[in-house]
């Protein structure tokens, strides 16, 4: 797409204008006269049938005639003749030697634009910089005379994808949605943001829109669930999952998402009728402290681990009744060494405590330890529930001891008398 939007750019420059110069004459126009040999040349040059042999010619009258009135439209029928030909080098190479006579030339920053961009990729930053102050150049320029208000348009897109995507290279996620949103809303047609370089830039200014702080859900959804309803594989797909992803995560569910698909199908910008509803928020860890009470008719069949979450997240009544049947009670309690002395022990016991090698539970000991574990140790312990602090939490536990070792399993050998 963007390659037929510069072709008709280009298509201006490349008319011969001044193919009717009589040999030492004036124009029809009255403006320019050339000697013989210079019109000869000239001459020569524009009547070339290919491009590759007309850019040779008028590469020989720039350097013959320096300074040629005819200079600027030949320079502009240079860099039509390059691209053309799909040199992309001379085709950069003559539009900023165009650029330094005519420095607002449009043609010469589209196509500086567009070339710098696809060299530089998402790796050369500073090339990808320069295309990018190119682009903006050509956003500001006056429209020029020779080519129609349509043709004008139709490059606006090119600068914009240009700066939007530099943009988002550099993380400037805000520049990049203001020129990808300007960039869809300067194409005429809306089916042109079904295709190319457009439904690219669709997916990636939802990229942009997720990944500013604060994230931005629900423009995310909507681009991301748009790019995925034209984009080939394997974009498609990966748009696909992004939309569902982030639908399922804001909406807790996919119920409504097809919907949603078809209003992206046929809309470029979410319309009034673009609604998610968000989930509810997920229960507090009290709410689950007290489903676990409400839902459990004996506490005592709790786990360990159960009843240290409600000490823990519970509200002061569920607290409470788990520790009226802990205090007092004598317990196994099992866990990883975090310190040790003779008299006291530091356990991490849940898992979470575990993972983060904090102490949930301390074992004050009955008699002094004779050999002190080491930090990372598994130890059990037998002791009695004596206190505890919910934030953060600390179970305590009185007249500790270790448990002993299992007994040894005695095998019995049976004799059988000789017959």
């Amino acid at each position: 797409m963007k390659k037929v939007v510069i072709a008709s750019v280009l298509a201006v420059a490349s008319a011969c204008t001044l193919c009717v110069l009589p040999a030492g004459a004036q124009n029809s126009s009255g403006s320019i006269t050339m000697k013989p040999a210079e019109y000869n040349a000239y001459n020569n040059a524009i009547s070339q049938t290919s491009p590759a042999a007309q850019a040779s010619a008028i590469e020989q009258f720039l350097k013959d005639y320096p300074n040629s009135p005819v200079q600027l439209s030949l320079l502009e029928k240079l860099v039509a003749d390059y691209h053309a030909a799909g040199d992309a080098a001379k085709t950069l190479d003559a539009s900023k030697r165009l650029l330094k006579v005519d420095p607002n030339n449009v043609r010469a920053l589209l196509l500086i634009a567009y070339e710098e961009k696809a060299q530089a990729g998402t790796s050369n930053t500073a090339l990808l910089d320069e295309a990018a102050s190119y682009a903006q150049k050509g956003l500001n320029v006056t429209k020029p005379s020779d080519l129609t208000a349509a043709q004008y348009d139709s490059v606006k897109p090119i600068f914009e994808d240009v700066i939007g995507n530099d943009a988002l290279v550099k993380k400037d996620y805000k520049t990049a949605i203001q020129a990808f949103t300007q960039e869809l809303k300067d194409f005429s047609n809306p089916a042109d943001t079904t295709k190319g370089y457009a439904i690219v830039d669709t997916y990636n200014l939802a990229n942009a829109y997720i990944q500013q702080n604060p994230r931005d859900i629900l423009n995310a959804i909507w681009f991301f669930t748009r790019a995925a309803q034209f984009l080939p594989d394997p974009g498609k797909t990966t748009a696909e999952k992004a939309a569902e992803y982030w639908y399922q995560q804001y909406h807790g569910s996919m119920d409504g998402f097809p919907a949603i698909q078809q209003l992206a199908q046929a809309n470029v910008f979410p319309p009034d009728s673009y609604k998610i509803s968000p989930a509810p928020p997920p229960p507090s860890k009290a709410d689950l402290a007290h489903q676990a009470i409400t839902s459990t008719p004996n506490l005592n069949s709790l786990s360990l681990h159960d009843k240290e979450y409600i000490l823990a997240n519970g509200n002061p009544d569920d607290a409470g009744k788990i520790w009226d049947i802990l205090k007092g009670k004598v317990a196994e309690i099992p866990g990883v060494v975090i310190s040790a002395t003779a008299d006291s022990v530091q356990l991490a016991v849940s898992p979470d405590a575990q993972n983060s090698h904090t102490a949930d539970f301390t074992i004050n000991m009955k008699k002094p330890l004779k050999k002190v574990p080491q930090p990372g140790d598994s130890e059990t312990y037998i002791a009695t529930f004596s206190s505890y602090t919910p934030n953060p939490l600390m179970i305590i536990l009185d007249d500790g001891l270790p448990k002993p070792p299992a007994a040894p399993h005695h095998h019995v050998v049976h004799h059988h008398p000789r017959r």
